[in-house]
């Protein structure tokens, strides 16, 4: 399969300025750039999406260039409803580290190019960059964006000049990417298009270059309707433990949250999110067909994106470690078991309270919540339940209604 017919496939195929897919098979030049802002400390699925179409690029030929956002980290890419809060200087480096590694996790190349853009922005002045960047844009070009008539128009919050300049510090990226490295295509999701658009403006006004961007559809979730990201309070997490701010999602619940998908949502998922090839994804769905009770594209779905992102050895392991929560007894489970389990779900530390080591592992938002489940009968130790706020002082498996475990170790 050519990389334009698996984009197309996959459904990696928005808004693009390539007239025909297919001429992305036989383009002279196979360098691309996609880039991130550090706004966490942690991708998301919905960054993932956008990750995977780079990683198809990388499988037919393409070297990437994947930049972490140091300098428009520290503005903020605009929303349409409202200005976003600054993070200190300290934070968007810690951020940047963060999704730096993530992202060369996903989109594994031997000739990748990390970049950032805080290296050429720290210096440059601000006189210059006005001179050569600012006067290549009508004010009537930048007013017309989508997101500057979402703030401006009637009912709308407003913007700030420096988030108004958001577009034009990302085009200057692009610039920077052909004038140095001779990158001439851009990819991006969808809401990222008219920032790319930018991009290929100032190569072709100060360059007289030609450029091009290739976008990808926002995932929404085909459940609730809502994209999946962060903004929507629906994130799915690509760290497994918490860098600092709590933004990271195990990878037991990972794994769970994949495997939960409904039977109309599989195919959808797994074009984008796994590597598998197309006889294999109808090989899969084909006998999910005959055998409905196996959840056999539930599974592959499940295991095929855990491997990508955490890899094939902690996606067998949770794999194995879901059959033995819900395949037998949690009261036959050995101690050596449920420490091994906490390398791969939540865990509090022995000698905790029962109802801290709930809060602290996240299966319960409060104490008042922990002790109401309690009552309900919903929280078991070891496989029995508790009502009492006891003291955990041996190895043990605490598990919260019918899906949520977290361990004592």
């Amino acid at each position: 399969m050519k990389l334009s017919e698996e984009l197309i496939w996959r459904g990696f195929y928005a808004e693009t300025t390539i007239k025909d897919p297919a001429e992305l098979d036989t383009r002279a030049s196979k360098k691309f750039y996609w880039g991130a802002d550090p706004s966490a400390d942690s991708l998301t699925i919905g960054n993932l999406a956008a990750a995977m179409m780079c990683a198809c690029f990388v499988r037919h030929g393409y070297q990437p260039f994947l930049l972490a956002g140091g300098a428009t980290g520290q503005i903020g890419d605009p929303k349409d409803n409202g200005e976003r809060d600054l993070k200190s200087l300290a934070e968007v480096e810690h951020n940047k580290a963060c999704i730096a590694a993530q992202m060369k996790n996903v989109v594994k190349s031997d000739d990748l190019v990390m970049v950032d853009n805080y290296d050429w922005f720290k210096d440059m002045n601000y006189l210059a960059f006005l001179r050569e960047v600012g006067k290549s844009f009508s004010m009537t070009q930048l007013l017309d964006r989508q997101f500057v008539q979402n703030r401006i128009g009637e009912g709308g919050s407003g913007i700030s000049y420096a988030e108004f300049s958001y577009t034009l510090i990302q085009g200057y990226d692009f610039l920077h990417l052909y004038r140095e490295y001779g990158v001439d295509l851009q990819l991006c999701g969808a809401d990222q298009f008219g920032n790319c658009s930018s991009g290929i403006h100032l190569i072709k006004r100060l360059e007289n270059g030609v450029a091009d961007a290739w976008s990808t559809p926002l995932i929404i979730d085909p459940v609730t309707g809502r994209k999946f990201g962060k903004s929507e309070g629906n994130a799915i997490w690509l760290a497994s433990s918490d860098n600092g701010s709590g933004n990271y999602t195990t990878v037991f619940d990972f794994y769970q949250f994949w495997l939960n998908q409904p039977d109309t949502s599989v195919e959808y998922l797994m074009k984008i999110y796994t590597v598998l090839d197309r006889p294999e994804v109808e090989r899969i769905l084909a006998s999910a067909v005959e055998h409905p009770e196996r959840r056999e594209a539930q599974k592959a779905l499940a295991k095929g994106v855990t491997s990508v992102v955490h890899g094939a050895e902690a996606a067998e392991a949770v794999a194995n470690l879901t059959e033995r929560l819900f395949g037998g007894s949690l009261g036959d489970l050995t101690e050596d078991e449920i420490r091994e389990f906490g390398e791969y779900l939540a865990c509090a530390s022995r000698g905790s309270r029962l109802f801290d080591a709930l809060v602290e592992t996240g299966l319960c938002a409060s104490k008042g919540e922990t002790r109401k489940l309690a009552a309900a009968g919903a929280i078991t130790v070891n496989g029995e339940k508790v009502a009492e706020d006891i003291e955990i002082s041996q190895v043990a498996l605490l598990k919260r209604g019918k899906n949520k475990f977290a361990v004592v170790r």
